[in-house]
Order: C-alpha cells, then structure tokens, then sequence
C-alpha cells in the first residue's frame, strides 16, 4: 500500500509546516483531522480542500459537508473521496481551508510516495513539525501564563516605551562636541 507524504505551510509563512504521512486509501477527513492536529486546532468549523496546480490555483472542491453556499461543480465529500484518487501527479497540490470566518488557508504539497508501510505507524501520522503555529484563537506567548508573572515581579509596565531615560543627555557637551566636530581639523 502506497503511503504519501504531504508538507503542510501556512500559507502566510512557508517557514512553519508540518509534514503527514497517510495512506493512499484513505481519505480526506482522515487528512483533514490530522492537520488541525497538527496544528492544534478544533473541529468547530467548516473546512474544504481544493485541488490545486503548480501555481496554486483552486480547482474541484472536496469538502467536509455540502455548505449553504454556492458550487461551480457539486464538491467531493472528504469522508468518501480517497487521498489516491485525487493524485494526479507526482507533486499533487491541494489548498485545505479551515473556518471560513477566519480563513485559515493552508497549501498541501505532495512530497514523497513510498511503497514501504511501517507498521510502527498508525496512519494518519505527523512526520515532522517545522516553526511555531498560530493560535487557532487569539494569541498565545512563548512562555504563556508565565509572562503575566515576570512582570509582575519585575515591574515590566514601568518601562512602557521599551528605553529607559540612561545615557541619554539634553544639551551637554556631548552635543557641542558633535556639532563641532569636525570644524576645527580644518
């Protein structure tokens, strides 16, 4: 059984993607279940994938659920459509997009098939985490619920603007200096 490697980008920044290994046979729901895993997300809200060309444009649509919006073509349903199906060549593109709200848009690129199955691996799979993803809602720091403490400790608030007031001198003989420097060499 053939196993497909996809890498996943946020759209917005191609430095942050997650790359998921799946079986041909399975389908886009288990596809689409396993990047919002990846990216610790929910499954609120509406998704759909396209396929897409070498230049990301959107073709068929293959969607979770028939929406309450128009169709050019009456889209594929993820839990009936295969991953295999929709290959069309040997780096296959899709644009999977997730709470249409939101729009978060992310390009699925095929990049490796293998013939070799693991039998250490439950498919759907994530192969590799590249970059930090962004929160679903809201945003959330590096340290999280930590920070809230450090400035309270350290009084971080004092110093608003980001630059304290040291070294910085009004007038003085600094300024002299630097507005005559160089007219007495002459």
């Amino acid at each position: 059984m053939a196993v497909l490697k996809f890498r996943v980008y946020l759209e917005e920044d191609d430095a942050v993607y997650r790359d998921i290994v799946i079986q041909h046979k399975q389908f886009f729901q288990d596809l689409h279940f396993a990047i919002l895993k990846a990216y610790e997300f929910d499954s609120k809200h509406q998704a759909t994938f396209f396929r897409s060309n070498d230049n990301w444009q959107r073709g068929r649509e293959i969607s979770f659920a028939k929406y309450d919006k128009s169709y050019v073509a009456e889209p594929l349903l993820m839990s009936e459509t295969t991953i295999g199906s929709e290959i069309r060549d040997t780096n296959q593109r899709f644009i999977y997009v997730y709470d249409f709200a939101k729009n978060w848009t992310f390009l699925v690129e095929l990049i490796n098939v293998s013939k070799e199955e693991s039998s250490k691996i439950t498919y759907p799979a994530i192969s590799r985490t590249e970059g930090i993803g962004p929160q679903q809602y809201g945003t959330k720091s590096l340290l999280g619920d930590k920070f809230a403490d450090i400035e309270e400790k350290y009084d971080l608030s004092e110093a608003a603007e980001g630059f304290g007031e040291e070294g910085e001198e009004k007038g003085g003989e600094h300024e002299e200096e630097r507005n005559n420097g160089g007219e007495e060499d002459f």
